[in-house]
């Protein structure tokens, strides 16, 4: 697709079939007006729009891109959690009386549109003119009047930049032969060469990257980062961003955050990362916690067991336990009803009467595949089973059930010895 509109019959035919299956439509004959390739590119993309985007896709007229760009693009969630850390650094004293933001890696544009608005001016930059149509189209049906589209391949001639306040980046992450990149440098375009000219044109940078991408490595590359955010959406790592700065920060904090979730908002210091003690358990207690994913990324192992007063099972396995239970705890949190150790008698006891259960390894020596296939347990159920090493170097199966996160109604005292005896 081009980028052109579709005509009466086409768009007549993508609002009667839009619900149904794209592969099944593939196969049907359409009327001679009906362009049924740009049709289905239209009904696939507000198919995903519908659960990704859901303003958007409640938008009549919004085209939609080839595959590709609708996979890369960021979520509605996503994109307003990123318009949120741009209110709180353009809530800092400006330079500017006129606010300006650049996007150099414009695409479908969708994280543009949720921060276009905070300024006087946004400039939309993209080198696939297809791309700069259908951006231009969809901006002008969401309101967005004042958005400039540049056809143009930003990273070849950064001092054609203007002065702005925000820079926001979102490097392409495949390889010319589709493949999947991860690392800085095989990202286009590279911000680590760039990062001079970003710092020179702009207050603030947000860069959105890979959230495999190993964050020490880049904090080491990525001069002047102020800020990283792991961004989970329902217990998933989406996305990692970066906030740039012209100054040299202090520190970097880290943000971890899990949207959809009722996990609250984990915030630490690199510093106090490094300086905080961790004690370890003897054994474990009444409850077990499990830091989500975003904590897990940014490496606060010690900073969230010191902030909610628990101890760790081991130096290496990321699980905590205490036995009270603290409810606001960023991740999911466990009542512990057995620790087995792994002979044949504590095993045979504790699989009698289940059949299933959700099994994870952690600092333990098998996977999930060759431990569930040894014990023979179906996948799913209310039982959760952990897999796990003890400060002694044990290796221990941890029976659980989900815990009720609400402090008034857990009324039972603590045990009185350790489920592991």
């Amino acid at each position: 697709m081009t980028g052109e509109l579709p005509n009466d019959a086409t768009r007549d035919f993508i609002l009667a079939h839009r619900k149904e299956d794209v592969r099944s439509l593939a196969l049907k004959h359409a009327a001679g007006n009906v362009d049924l390739r740009m049709a289905l590119q239209q009904i696939e993309g507000w198919q995903a729009a519908a659960r990704k985007l859901p303003s958007w896709a409640a938008t009549a007229g919004i085209l939609y891109p080839p595959r590709l760009s609708m996979e890369q693009c960021s979520s509605e969630a996503t994109a307003r959690y990123k318009q949120s850390v741009v209110r709180r650094w353009m809530d800092k004293p400006v330079r500017h009386a006129s606010t300006t933001l650049a996007d150099l890696t414009g695409g479908f544009g969708i994280d543009f549109s949720f921060l276009a608005p905070l300024f006087d001016r946004a400039i939309y930059m993209e080198r696939q003119p297809c791309l700069c149509r259908i951006a231009g189209h969809n901006f002008r049906l969401l309101g967005l009047k004042h958005a400039e589209i540049l056809e143009t391949d930003s990273a070849l001639r950064p001092e054609t930049w203007p002065e702005m306040d925000c820079c926001f980046a979102d490097p392409a992450r495949r390889d010319k032969a589709g493949r999947k990149t991860v690392a800085l440098e095989d990202c286009e375009p590279d911000l680590g060469s760039l990062q001079k000219a970003i710092r020179d044109k702009a207050d603030f940078c947000m860069a959105k990257l890979s959230p495999m991408l190993d964050i020490p490595t880049a904090l080491r590359t990525l001069a002047h980062t102020a800020e990283v955010h792991a961004v989970s959406v329902q217990g998933e790592c989406k996305e990692l961003l970066w906030v740039i700065t012209r100054e040299t920060p202090r520190d970097v904090t880290f943000h971890c955050v899990n949207l959809g979730t009722a996990d609250p908002d984990f915030v630490f210091r690199k510093e106090e990362e490094a300086a905080a003690t961790c004690l370890h358990a003897a054994r474990p207690g009444k409850y077990l916690y499990e830091p989500n994913p975003s904590v897990m990324k940014c490496g606060g192992f010690r900073c969230v067991a010191s902030r909610y007063g628990l101890l760790k099972l081991h130096p290496n396995t990321h699980l905590y336990t205490s036995d009270t239970l603290h409810a606001e705890f960023p991740g999911r949190v466990f009542t512990v009803e057995t620790c087995t150790h792994f002979n044949k008698k504590e095993l045979k006891t504790l699989l009698q009467d289940l059949p299933q259960a959700n099994l994870t390894v952690r600092n333990f020596p098998e996977t999930v595949e060759r431990l569930r296939k040894r014990l023979k347990l179906k996948e799913g159920g209310e039982a959760y089973l952990f897999a796990t090493t003890l400060a002694d170097g044990g290796h221990v199966l941890l029976r659980c059930r989900k815990a009720d996160k609400h402090p008034h109604k857990d009324i039972s005292p603590p045990p009185q010895q350790s489920p592991c005896h």
